[in-house]
């Protein structure tokens, strides 16, 4: 039976997850409501076969990663307020294993905890391959190797090339072939859309699936 680890959650979201999975009789919730600084050592504590992150807490998108990278067995599912295909690309590239809206049908959370805890990359279907899509499983994600993880953050930080380059004690060319691979593998073109997933800015989109909170 799979085990799952909830992050803290807004009130109405985390009731709703509790009943989701509380009535699910092949799910065990043994850890709710956990800080995002307390989620490692939930992690470390309990052993979980899924943890359930909030976006929204996240201090840097680079925690997924580094939770990824320290428990490579927890898979990692990424709840957002209606994510866009490049934040759900960004969360991936880190190492979750889906990434949801907050205002996904009830029986798709369930299916998606399922699913990743069986290794399967789970997108929305705002994010997924076309219009009323179904949400899909998706093998082969590419992930951030650590050091484009690194050039990531720095590029957020709004640093020039020469000053990452400077700062890893790597070549300007170099700098500029990790940003072309982390461009590519999140699914974005410019340092633009990098600095609005940086901000966490909301992205309104068509969505007309019960969240589960109703």
């Amino acid at each position: 039976m799979p085990t799952v680890v909830s992050a803290k959650f807004e009130d109405l979201v985390a009731v709703g997850l509790r009943v989701l999975i509380g009535e699910d009789p092949n799910l065990e919730l043994i850890a709710t409501d956990v800080p995002m600084e307390n989620v490692e050592a939930a992690i470390e504590e309990h052993d979980p076969a899924v943890v359930l992150l909030n976006f929204g807490t996240l201090h840097t998108p680079t925690q997924v990663f580094q939770l990824h990278q320290a428990h490579p067995e927890t898979r990692i599912v990424v709840l957002a307020n209606r994510p866009t295909a490049a934040e759900c690309n960004q969360m991936l590239s880190f190492g979750a294993t889906a990434c949801l809206s907050k205002e996904t049908e009830a029986r798709d959370i369930i299916n998606a905890i399922h699913l990743a805890s069986r290794g399967m990359h789970v997108l929305p279907r705002s994010a997924a391959a076309g219009e009323g899509a179904a949400t899909l499983g998706i093998d082969g994600a590419e992930l951030l190797t650590p050091r484009e993880a690194e050039v990531l953050e720095l590029l957020q930080e709004g640093m020039t090339n020469a000053q990452i380059a400077h700062r890893l004690s790597i070549g300007v060319e170099t700098v500029r072939t990790h940003a072309r691979n982390i461009y590519r593998k999140l699914g974005i073109a410019s340092r633009r859309e990098l600095a609005r997933l940086a901000r966490q800015e909301p992205v309104v989109v068509d969505d007309d699936r019960r969240p589960v909170t109703s």
